[in-house]
């Protein structure tokens, strides 16, 4: 598939015009304002706060922790520049394990009583960089996203996965490897759990975060509870028990961790796991029968969406009490371009099966439908990255139109944190540090190496591991 590259898109009439093309659109403002009269950079009352803008940071993780799962220089780093972006939430910042075996790679973050120093250390630092920056702290709300890896769990050794799943998947079992014969997690492991949530929720408080994100996206553990359909027991069957360990767990945070609030990043829609067909092009893996049964939010085809039981999800959110939520989608394990779209994949993964800014517009696309049905709840988007040039004028309309409430940027962080105080300030664009989506923030942590934007930031390219990241990229 030839993809167009955004950055060739110079003026607003080349993007409509490849827009029309793919036969997609986009919110879209022409002229973008500036100060407090830009739509970003309106207040927004929540959790009984006043945020100061419009703009979140996505939790994003480095695999850059020390072996006991405290932060290392590099997540400091990281996490000062989320400070330096001058958003207003940051929701989650890092996925962090409740417990050592849960991570997702030997390098990640664990709360418990040990990296409790430097777990608060991080929001301390960013607040001190936003601070130096930007004057006022009290405007912004800093979140810790927890997290058990599920199948994806590797908590100590870089070629070792130890995964934990809730039921035998017939198409990602085959695709990671994941024998027959490996036993799920049982009921008793799963109540042993949800009180490991709420005690790192306990110690999340007690480090000064303002909320918890509890987990449910990307393929990890909270996010699989949604589709375990064929689980037996008290956490699989009907939407009641695949909504039981969340009910669980927020019921334990109300009564051990008072005042503490709650946020959530759902996956509102999954596709059956993609790989490279043999005609070179990425493609979907063919699935027996006539309905995939393992998409949540997915309408049975294996690529469609079907919002009924998101909406019910969204339901138990409203019911709990909980008010953020963060819409994404699938998981990049298996479906980059839907998560994550950009035009060069991480090195070993299929080709796009779609122009990027296709996955773009269902992102926002579907967050604004559930904005629109569900409208109680506070909405943080996803899938701005890729807009590159673009991504100002497309979040100033999506917020000024009430398509979603935040705009949520990950990757741009990495590459450009300055990104929207240079807007806002009305100073033209750094061409330069704009991220590119090259995806090797993601092929680098796929080979055991530091995750960071090595095509823009110094810091990346000066390290060792840039030499090795070369060699990975160029070979064949």
């Amino acid at each position: 598939m030839h993809i167009q590259r955004i950055a060739r898109l110079r003026t607003s009439a080349e993007l409509r015009n490849h827009l029309d093309s793919l036969h997609i659109s986009l919110p879209f403002d022409e002229a973008l304002q500036e100060g407090k009269a830009s739509p970003l950079a309106q207040p927004y009352h929540i959790e009984g706060r006043i945020l100061g803008n419009r703009l979140a940071v996505l939790p994003m993780e480095g695999w850059d922790g020390n072996a006991d799962g405290s932060p290392g220089e590099l997540t400091i780093r990281r996490w000062q520049r989320f400070g330096r972006s001058g958003a207003k939430l940051i929701f989650g910042g890092e996925a962090v394990a409740v417990r050592p075996d849960c991570r997702a790679n030997p390098r990640g973050l664990i709360v418990n009583e040990g990296t409790l120093k430097g777990i608060a250390g991080l929001r301390s630092s960013l607040l001190n960089v936003h601070k130096e920056h930007f004057g006022n702290t009290s405007d912004v709300m800093v979140g810790l996203q927890l997290t058990h890896a599920g199948r994806f769990t590797c908590p100590s050794d870089w070629n070792k996965r130890e995964p934990k799943i809730l039921y035998h998947h017939p198409l990602l079992d085959r695709k990671f490897g994941i024998d027959s014969t490996l036993p799920v997690m049982s009921d008793d492991e799963i109540e042993r759990l949800v009180a490991d949530f709420v005690h790192a929720s306990v110690l999340s408080q007690r480090a000064g975060y303002d909320f918890v994100d509890i987990k449910h996206c990307h393929g990890y553990l909270g996010h699989e509870f949604l589709s375990a359909v064929n689980r037996p027991g008290r956490y699989g069957g009907s939407f009641e028990n695949r909504t039981r360990f969340l009910r669980e767990v927020v019921a334990g945070i109300r009564a051990e961790a008072p005042g503490l609030a709650i946020g959530m990043r759902l996956s509102a829609f999954d596709f059956v796991p993609f790989q490279t067909g043999k005609n070179g092009e990425g493609e979907p893996m063919p699935f027996d029968g006539d309905s995939y049964l393992y998409g949540f939010g997915g309408d049975g085809s294996g690529t469609g969406i079907d919002l009924s039981e998101p909406l019910k999800f969204l339901d138990t959110l409203i019911e709990l009490n909980i008010k953020l939520v963060c819409i994404t989608a699938s998981s990049a394990y298996y479906t980059y371009h839907v998560i994550r779209p950009c035009s060069i994949p991480a090195k070993g993964s299929y080709p796009p099966p779609e122009d990027p800014l296709v996955g773009v517009a269902r992102l926002i696309e579907v967050t604004s439908e559930l904005k629109r049905l569900r409208p109680q709840l506070t909405y943080v988007g996803s899938g701005y990255s890729y807009l590159q040039e673009w991504l100002p004028n497309v979040a100033q309309q999506v917020i000024s139109s009430r398509r979603a409430d935040f705009i949520g940027i990950g990757r741009m962080v990495l590459s450009y944190p300055e990104m929207i105080p240079d807007v806002l300030a009305g100073k033209p664009l750094q061409r330069k540090k704009i991220c590119r989506t090259c995806s090797s923030c993601t092929t680098a942590p796929r080979h055991h190496l530091v995750s960071g934007c090595y095509l823009t930031d110094s810091c990346y390219r000066t390290r060792p591991e840039y030499e090795k990241l070369k060699y990975i990229m160029q070979a064949s």
